[in-house]
């Protein structure tokens, strides 16, 4: 009986040593802190800054960019996209609080970094501050981002330059 018992223990300690053992295998599923959302936060700050050359190092050179968009660009048009957009503004950032990152590993091996934040800018001329949420997602390989999805509604920055606009025609004539 003694003997059943001590067989059974040892059993039972030798299943959970394993159990341990296959846990400490088992890949990072989610996170809020991780090189991917480093490399997502640099390239963020290099926008606001606008180091171009920066913000390119980040992505690999096939990535496919989607911002509002079902048809990808390269990093090197979405550059060009952001400089004329910005060009209307006398300033633009990411506001810092309540910003939020997530990284996850999908089912089929994809890391993807996600940002949800708030986008603000003034309209060079009116001084009018406009305030988007945005939300990023991000695709990394070899740590690089190979796709990105980036949605926000734009119109109100829109409507804000074309009220700009009107003002600005009506003060000349």
């Amino acid at each position: 009986m003694k003997k059943l018992i001590i067989i059974g223990l040892l059993i039972g300690l030798f299943s959970v040593s394993c159990n341990d053992a296959n846990k400490k295998e088992e890949k990072l599923r989610y996170t809020q802190d991780s090189e991917e959302i480093n490399t997502l936060k640099s390239a963020i700050s290099d926008y606001e800054k606008g180091d171009w050359q920066s913000l390119k190092s980040h992505y690999a050179d096939t990535a496919q960019i989607f911002h509002n968009s079902t048809e990808g660009q390269s990093i090197d048009a979405v550059i060009s996209a952001h400089k004329e957009t910005l060009s209307g503004l006398s300033n633009y950032k990411f506001a810092d609080e309540d910003e939020e990152y997530e990284m996850v590993v999908t089912d089929e091996d994809n890391t993807w970094v996600n940002y949800w934040g708030d986008w603000t800018g003034t309209i060079s001329g009116s001084n009018q501050e406009v305030i988007i949420p945005v939300h990023l997602t991000a695709q990394f390989k070899d740590g690089k981002i190979v796709r990105e999805h980036g949605y926000w509604d734009n119109s109100v920055m829109m409507m804000a330059m074309q009220e700009s606009d009107t003002t600005a025609t009506d003060t000349i004539n």
